[in-house]
Order: structure tokens, then sequence, then C-alpha cells
């Protein structure tokens, strides 16, 4: 089955690396990391890990509504954080776009580009969210 670019709002291509956004392969859809990135033009949104946090997990939405699926469909959720110790309250803001039964899920700290607190990607499978 043929790997398929889902189309994404025109003004994500100003942040475009040598990458897809999302792919898909029949019902699999794969986004790529999703940070707290303007989906409107190029500047990161919010200051603090509760902010960030929404604007990323509202582009992975926006990424798998344009291939065709919601985050119920989301089966492996990737969580990039820049400090650990904002991982609880990432928690409380994640677990108000997921229900159960919640995807599975790796959260790593790593160094962050300038100014982004998290990076999200998933993994999703249209129809699993029944």
């Amino acid at each position: 089955m043929p790997k398929k670019q889902p189309h994404t709002p025109e003004a994500w291509k100003s942040y475009k690396g040598p990458y897809s956004i999302a792919l898909t392969a029949g019902d699999l859809i794969i986004v790529s990391g999703q940070g707290p990135l303007d989906p409107d033009g190029p500047k990161i949104v919010g200051s603090n890990i509760t902010e960030q946090a929404r604007v990323t997990l509202d582009n992975v939405k926006g990424a798998l509504e344009a291939a065709g699926a919601t985050m119920d469909d989301c089966v492996k959720i990737g969580v990039f954080l820049d400090d650990i110790n904002d991982f609880d309250a990432f928690n409380e803001v994640y677990r108000t776009y997921f229900k159960d039964p919640l995807p599975c899920r790796t959260c790593v700290e790593c160094k962050m580009w300038k100014g982004i607190l998290v990076e999200v990607d998933a993994w999703a499978v249209r129809g699993a969210g029944g």
C-alpha cells in the first residue's frame, strides 16, 4: 500500500523541513513531532508548559484530522520535554486530549530548540477509536 501525504494547513509549510508533517499508509497515520508553533505563521506560542502543551496537542490533532483521524485513533504517542520537571503539568493537559484506553506512550527529557518546551509525535490507526 502506497504512503500518502494528507493535506495539512498551508501555513504549516513555513515550518517544513526535510520531512512530512504526516503520512498515511492505508489506515495507519504517523504524525511527525509537533511543537507549540502557530499554524498561521512562524512563531512559538506559549511561555510555559501548560500553554505550549495545548498548542502542541492541537497541532497533533490538526495533522490527524487532515488525515481523516481523531485523537481517539492514537495508539502510540511520543513526548519530548525540555525539562522532565514539567512531566506532571504536561500530563494534566495531555489527559484532556485523550480518553481511555489511553495510547501507549514514551516520555523523555531532551534539549529542545530555543523556547520550545515540548514536542509530541503520534501513531494512529483510522477507526481505532471506535
